[in-house]
């Protein structure tokens, strides 16, 4: 079956076109923030307009095919097949936990002496921070604030900055660094959820001790050398795998419990609260620390909720998860109260039997790749979000399935990870001493979702205040004693995720604002260009302007929309250089909008500008793409030229695409500081993906670049608002 015709005559709705954002540049990556918003069309412009669907009717009626967001299941087989998967993706993190958590609240920073009291008063802690932070915070409240079926830390920024207002300022800093601590997150999962598994060893095979820093080293390396084949085989076996996990834990806790059934008066929030205030309340912030620990993880049930929908995911946390840690948890607690020795240092072994230790270790183990896995994974997600947002640099991305484009893989991104993972294991060697360095990480994202949610809760749900107040604060409260818990651990370790998150801050800051920067110069040039009524004029001059026989794609950094507007900057160098025209012309904005996905029948916006028909064609087309996309504008251009209402000069895949590479000038009588910032966003630039390889144009698409000197102005343009 063909591909159906594109409506008539449809154009971009405003709203969609002007909140957008370009991300094709004159010359590379610069996007000029809301250049064209409220650009409308004058009378004197000669032009036709559609909208295009670029997609074939394989597709979802939401324009959501292809892309990691899937809808909700109409079946129960899909429903429950959905929500088994998500037990390996979203909780592989928190399901992990129990190796190494109640390890630290024992033995780890502030080490508590192993006793009833302090078994039912830590077990109460678990149980309640379980149970608030999680299901009340994540499952009941967070998981509302979607947008467009989305979550996570730039689905929040997405909702705050339809909203508008100081809010968004506010929030937009907090919200980055936010994403930067995500990383931190990403980095330390692997290195302490495969160092917690492994460390079984110590009981099985206890002459391997010595070794388990070098088997952890190995273990990660092969796990980051396996992602450059993507994760569609092994994510296959993550929903069952886990699942045996989550049975595993829960029987070796419901013996225990069986053993000493008195560890369930720790429901009883009275013992947690006796626990903190014990020494005068000495210990309660180094406990505070540890407790942390068991909801690391929690965060991803929102940043995946893309991936499997809201019902699935509530359903493994309420069904399997939640019952499953509740039951293990006490069931160390249980060992404690009992009095048992704790062997080898590690409580969560001492639970298992002797006949069962290697088979623990070797699910552990595998629960603890996945775990590591879905942490990977949701770093190249969210570096893809912060590109296509204007935040990051472009990296090459790789998809690695040819069914799922949210599958996808980040070479460089890789290579830092597997870096930072390998450092951490041989820095820090015991999982004990690297939780230091987790929670604060965590803490700070969950801060930072709480007071968003404050705000969205009030401007987008139309909660009162008061309401908002009373649901939110509290849950604020409990981060911020979480977060001021964990800065004790700074020197132990705590320091690493905020390094990390500092220095992502400082580039992604540096490089929205270097690009605003650029892109005011653009701005500056393109007023000295000539408009599109000049240039068809130029054409028309055949005897005087020689034209070249070909079709000419000029990325341009504002789309195009009428005679009066001013050609690209690239046109204009193009013409002055080489004194001549190509018989096409085509201009290309591409545009990252501030959604997830772009539906179908919005992607391509075409407009054909009048000539004599002799002299060839002028075109301007605009792309749209969402933040969760990635764009191949070659493949799509291509399926344009099918449509039969659609007249495209040429062959697409035989077309010269026009590039630009910056040479930033810098003057010396600016400040040191713009000086260092602007020094930092070259060293980005250099290193950045070119636009026309991160919008699909491959190596044998036809692609040249013009090198273009670039000098921001003397007084520097004000700092950009966000978004």
């Amino acid at each position: 079956m063909g591909s159906p015709e594109p409506p008539k005559d449809t154009p971009v709705p405003k709203s969609r076109r002007d909140r957008g954002r370009n991300t094709s540049d004159d010359l590379s990556p610069l996007p000029a923030v809301g250049d064209d918003a409220g650009h409308l069309p004058t009378r004197r412009a000669t032009r036709h307009t559609r909208a295009i669907a670029a997609r074939d009717e394989h597709e979802h009626e939401d324009g959501n095919a292809g892309h990691a967001h899937r809808a909700e299941p109409k079946d129960q087989k899909a429903f429950l097949l959905l929500a088994l998967a998500a037990l390996g993706v979203v909780y592989g993190d928190i399901g992990t936990s129990p190796l190494y958590a109640v390890n630290d609240i024992f033995f780890g920073h502030s080490p508590i002496e192993l006793s009833q009291d302090a078994a039912l008063g830590s077990t109460s802690l678990i149980l309640w921070a379980i149970t608030i932070v999680v299901t009340v915070k994540y499952v009941w409240f967070v998981l509302q604030a979607d947008h467009h079926g989305e979550g996570g830390v730039f689905a929040l920024l997405a909702l705050l900055q339809e909203k508008g207002g100081k809010a968004v300022l506010i929030m937009t800093p907090v919200l980055i660094l936010a994403a930067g601590l995500l990383y931190g997150d990403g980095l330390i999962t692997p290195a302490i959820s495969v160092l917690g598994a492994i460390e079984g060893i110590k009981l099985a095979a206890p002459n391997l001790g010595p070794y388990i820093v070098t088997i952890a080293v190995v273990i990660i390396t092969g796990l980051f050398a396996f992602q450059s084949r993507g994760t569609e085989r092994v994510g296959r076996l993550f929903g069952p795998v886990v699942l045996v996990w989550f049975f595993a834990i829960a029987v070796v806790g419901t013996v225990q419990i069986a053993l000493h059934p008195q560890i369930l008066a720790a429901w009883n929030p009275i013992y947690a609260v006796r626990f903190l205030m014990s020494d005068g309340g000495a210990h309660a912030l180094g406990v505070m620390g540890s407790v942390i620990l068991v909801v690391t993880g929690g965060e991803a049930l929102y940043a995946d909720m893309g991936h499997f929908g809201k019902k699935p995911i509530r359903a493994a946390w309420l069904k399997a998860v939640y019952p499953a840690l509740i039951v293990n948890y006490l069931g160390q607690g249980a060992y404690i109260y009992g009095g048992e020795p704790v062997r080898a240092g590690n409580i969560f072994y001492s639970l298992v039997p002797d006949w069962g230790l290697i088979p623990m270790i070797v699910v552990a183990t595998s629960a603890a790749i996945i775990a590591s896995q879905a942490l990977i994974t949701g770093a190249y997600s969210l570096t893809q979000q912060a590109i296509a947002l204007g935040l990051f640099p472009r990296f090459q991305i790789v998809h690695t399935s040819g069914d799922n484009e949210g599958q996808i893989y980040l070479p460089f991104i890789n290579r830092c990870l597997w870096a930072g993972c390998v450092l951490l294991v041989i820095g820090f060697k015991e999982s004990v001493r690297l939780a230091a360095a987790y929670g604060l990480a965590v803490a700070g994202v969950m801060l930072a979702t709480s007071i968003a949610m404050m705000v969205i809760s009030n401007q987008r749900w139309g909660w009162p205040k008061w309401r908002s107040a009373l649901v939110f604060v509290p849950l604020a409260a409990i981060d911020v004693l979480f977060l001021a818990a964990n800065s004790l651990k700074f020197f132990d370790g705590g320091w690493v995720p905020l390094l990390i998150g500092g220095v992502l801050f400082i580039i992604m800051t540096t490089w929205y604002w270097g690009r605003e920067q650029l892109a005011d110069s653009y701005r500056r040039y393109s007023s000295e260009s000539m408009t599109v009524e000049e240039l068809i004029r130029q054409k028309a001059q055949a005897g005087e302007v020689p034209q070249l026989p070909r079709s000419i794609v000029f990325m341009a950094s504002r789309s195009v929309d009428d005679v009066t507007d001013r050609v690209p900057t690239l046109l204009q160098l193009f013409f002055d250089r080489y004194g001549a025209l190509p018989k096409h012309i085509i201009f290309l904005t591409v545009r990252q909008e501030h959604v997830p996905f772009v539906r179908p029948a919005e992607r391509y916006r075409l407009i054909t500008f009048d000539t004599d028909g002799k002299h060839g064609t002028v075109m301007s087309v605009q792309a749209s793409y969402g933040y969760m996309e990635r764009p191949e504008v070659r493949k799509d251009l291509s399926a344009l030229k099918g449509y039969r209402r659609v007249k495209m000069p040429g062959d697409p895949r035989r077309w010269l695409v026009l590039a630009g590479q910056e040479n930033v000038l810098v003057s010396e009588d600016q400040t040191l500081l713009y000086r260092l910032r602007m020094a930092l966003f070259r060293i980005t630039l250099r290193n950045s993906a070119p636009a026309w390889q991160y919008f699909g144009f491959g190596a044998d698409s036809g692609v040249t670049t013009e090198t273009i000197h670039v000098r921001p102005r003397s007084t520097p343009p004000p700092e950009p608002e966000p978004f």
